[in-house]
């Protein structure tokens, strides 16, 4: 048993939609949950216009039967609201005559997929290719994650995000604890736990937006509590779990970087004051280690430790003061194109790394529990469980 998802839609197309497979029959799905993780993504300070367009909700089409899993594909659908002012300019059909305002694009933006994806699939209209590789994408990202993370709850395992660094704003400490994390999930700012580098930055924000027309990048981290040990192998490079969340989180727009733990930090120090020393709890039957600078991973697998994993995100490619760029027809320099955007989207962000951690942690346990039925996937849970315990 494995879990993979697709999505598919353009930025201004008729709708995002994506399908789910692997979820085990009899899962709970509580529709309010998933449309709260879509309004969790549109929060945080420094988002553009389209937020206040946009209130995303999830249309389920397949797969759930009054309010369980059936074991088949999910299939899912959010419309794009902002659609009914696209619809000559995205049409499927060919339109009989131009449309009075084609929107062309062909003044690539530095940074962004423009120029190399219209010299790969030969457009020379940009915005076949800006459409697509957009950050809008990542709403079916977040409600894939949400369906991850019920199942993913059904094991006593939870996500949550804050942000660490926006600018060259860090927080003072950024060893935030996993409660003080949790209580952040809702928050509409920038969830960040120290209220005074979260001050700072949202002025930062206000200078960069207003004032100087550009964006900006920052660090998020993803915790996940609660994973047994043992999801991942060290048996081959594809299974190693830490290869397959760099993966995850990378492939998230912006991100240019991903750091699992303390791995940074690590890397200018000697072993003594890297490794996490291994203690045993007589009264509990467990293991535990000293510190979680590996950020929950040893050999490619889960050690039951708290998993944390950073993003690192270059600042976003749109900007107001616009760059230097080329006429792709007549070879002409002028400046890029500017679409719609955010200053910065770090929280964002976050949202959008819980989920794809939720859905690597989803495939690892429905790989190593299986199970057709979530009573069956549960059993093989338990059993595992004990196997642990006796160890």
């Amino acid at each position: 048993m494995s879990f993979s998802f697709t999505t598919a839609g353009e930025s201004h197309g008729r709708a995002l939609v994506a399908t789910i497979e692997g979820l085990p029959a009899g899962l709970p799905i509580d529709q309010d949950f998933i449309n709260h993780e879509l309004w969790r993504r549109q929060q945080g300070y420094g988002r553009g216009g389209r937020m206040k367009i946009e209130t995303d909700t999830v249309q389920i089409l397949t797969g759930v039967r009054h309010g369980e899993t059936l074991g088949s594909p999910v299939a899912i659908m959010v419309e794009n609201k902002d659609f009914k002012n696209w619809l000559e300019v995205m049409a499927a059909e060919k339109p009989a005559t131009p449309p009075e305002r084609d929107r062309k694009v062909i003044r690539p933006r530095p940074g962004h997929a423009d120029l190399v994806g219209g010299m790969k699939y030969d457009r020379r209209d940009l915005r076949d290719i800006l459409e697509r590789a957009s950050a809008r994408e990542t709403t079916m990202r977040v409600a894939v994650g949400a369906f991850a993370k019920l199942l993913l709850r059904e094991f006593g395992v939870e996500l949550a995000s804050h942000v660490v660094q926006l600018g060259e704003i860090s927080v003072a400490q950024p060893d935030v604890a996993w409660d003080d994390i949790k209580a952040l999930y809702d928050d509409t700012m920038l969830r960040c736990a120290d209220k005074d580098a979260e001050a700072a930055m949202i002025k930062r924000i206000d200078q960069a937006g207003i004032e100087e027309g550009d964006t900006l990048g920052g660090i998020f981290e993803v915790v996940a509590k609660g994973c047994v040990p043992g999801l991942g192998s060290h048996t081959s490079w594809l299974a190693k779990l830490d290869g397959q969340l760099a993966q995850a989180v990378m492939s998230i727009h912006a991100v240019k970087a991903v750091e699992l733990g303390l791995g940074v930090a690590n890397a200018k120090l000697p072993g003594s004051q890297v490794h996490d020393e291994i203690v045993y709890d007589a009264e509990t039957h467990s293991f535990g280690r000293t510190a979680n600078r590996a950020g929950g991973l040893e050999g490619g697998m889960t050690n039951g430790e708290e998993l944390r994993v950073r993003g690192y995100l270059k600042p976003i490619a749109t900007l107001r003061k616009r760059l230097r760029s080329i006429h792709i027809e007549t070879k002409e320099p002028l400046e890029a194109d500017f679409e719609r955007s955010d200053v910065t989207a770090v929280p964002a962000a976050g949202v959008i790394g819980e989920a794809m951690v939720a859905q690597v942690l989803a495939r690892a346990m429905r790989e190593k529990f299986g199970g057709d039925s979530l009573k069956e996937m549960k059993r093989n849970f338990d059993g595992y469980v004990k196997q642990i315990a006796e160890y």
